[in-house]
């Protein structure tokens, strides 16, 4: 049986390759899924592309898969990091789990003068990146940081990376993509109590700083993050 069932594993990936399946993946494939023996799925690891697999076994403790055929070749995410300050837990799961989807390549939760959270799990997150990128179809999962100040970040930001600063103060107009220049971008969404005017004016001093309205309304932080990287990808990302 072919499946569309896709499992990321951290196994290097080749014909032949044999790979063990941790507890929660066999659980989701042999007792969820109910597949069997010589049943095939489709695998990936970032790294090495995505493969069909054939299902060896499905004894406890010896759940295995072996490597058939590639199906497709690895591929780079965009350059676009997504910078933004974590809300409500289920809100900042929704937010990585959308970028993931939209394909942001880094994920970085920032805390700045106004953000109620100053931490979060980063497991977990990386978990609903990693199941985000089984779904979507993707192949490359996106690097998801620690929390970190947003100050020091721009204090050392890269001279060649553009900012689409995403400005709740911003008069609302239709953003003029066509006047930027291509190459690495991120993208920065506000906390829900917006910027510090110490921190808009730092943003904006970047060399490579361009303040966006996202329209007329002021959006939630999660609605924010995928309006601006739908914005992003049609204008200068993969969709061409």
């Amino acid at each position: 049986m072919t499946s569309k069932i896709r499992l990321y594993v951290k196994h290097n990936l080749g014909t032949g390759q044999t790979v063990s399946l941790n507890r929660k993946q066999a659980h989701y494939l042999f007792t969820v899924m109910r597949r069997k023996p010589h049943d095939e799925i489709l695998i990936f690891n970032g790294r090495d592309g995505e493969w069909k697999a054939e299902i060896l076994n499905t004894k406890k403790n010896t759940e295995e898969l072996t490597c058939v055929k590639k199906i497709r070749s690895a591929k780079l995410l965009p350059d676009l990091w997504l910078l933004f300050a974590p809300i409500k837990r289920n809100r900042t799961e929704f937010i990585v789990e959308k970028a993931t989807e939209l394909g942001a390549s880094r994920i970085i939760p920032v805390k700045t003068e106004f953000t109620n959270l100053a931490s979060i799990r980063l497991e977990r997150l990386v978990v609903y990146a990693i199941e985000a990128v089984e779904q979507c179809g993707g192949i490359s999962v996106p690097e998801i940081t620690q929390i970190q100040a947003l100050n020091k970040i721009l204090t050392q930001w890269p001279s060649n990376r553009h900012l689409m600063f995403c400005d709740e103060k911003e008069v609302p107009k239709r953003a003029n993509f066509s006047t930027m220049q291509r190459g690495p971008w991120a993208i920065l969404i506000g906390p829900e109590g917006g910027f510090s005017n110490a921190e808009r004016a730092q943003i904006k001093s970047l060399l490579h700083s361009y303040p966006f309205s996202l329209g007329p309304r002021i959006l939630r932080a999660d609605t924010a993050a995928v309006a601006a990287i739908a914005l992003w990808q049609q204008a200068l990302g993969e969709w061409e």
